[in-house]
């Protein structure tokens, strides 16, 4: 294997889709990378993917097993999980965006794992909503 074809950006002059640009336009990003961002862009993926399975760990095991050990209320829930569910999908944000501007080679699949993660995050903050609108 060459350097070439181990660097993990695309070269600040280097030729960018027509996909890449229109995703740097959406996530306010400039379209030459900073290569010296990866390692800032790995810690925040890492950091924002366990706070993202925090929120689903409370909403499916914790919340639904402790809540009426403790007799607490159904809607405690909700509202630990809805301020939880709003700070992973910033960081989740925040992370994609580290991923772009870094130019990291694998931007795209890193991006599909984040939106992934974020509608589910998402579908959890809406019933979140719902629950405690009722």
């Amino acid at each position: 294997m060459t350097d070439t074809a181990l660097s993990p950006a695309t070269p600040a002059g280097g030729p960018r889709s027509a996909a890449d640009a229109a995703m740097c336009r959406l996530l306010r990003v400039p379209m030459c990378p900073d290569p010296t961002r990866q390692a800032q862009a790995q810690r925040l993926f890492s950091g924002s993917i366990l706070l993202s399975a925090l929120r689903c760990l409370l909403s499916y095991v914790v919340l639904p097993v402790l809540t009426p050990l403790l007799g607490a209320a159904t809607s405690v829930g909700p509202a630990v999980g809805l301020p939880i569910g709003i700070v992973a999908l910033y960081f989740d944000v925040r992370g994609i965006r580290r991923f772009w501007l870094a130019g990291h080679r694998r931007r795209w699949a890193i991006t599909v794992i984040y939106a992934v993660v974020m509608a589910l995050v998402l579908a959890l903050v809406v019933g979140d909503v719902l629950h405690l609108a009722r």
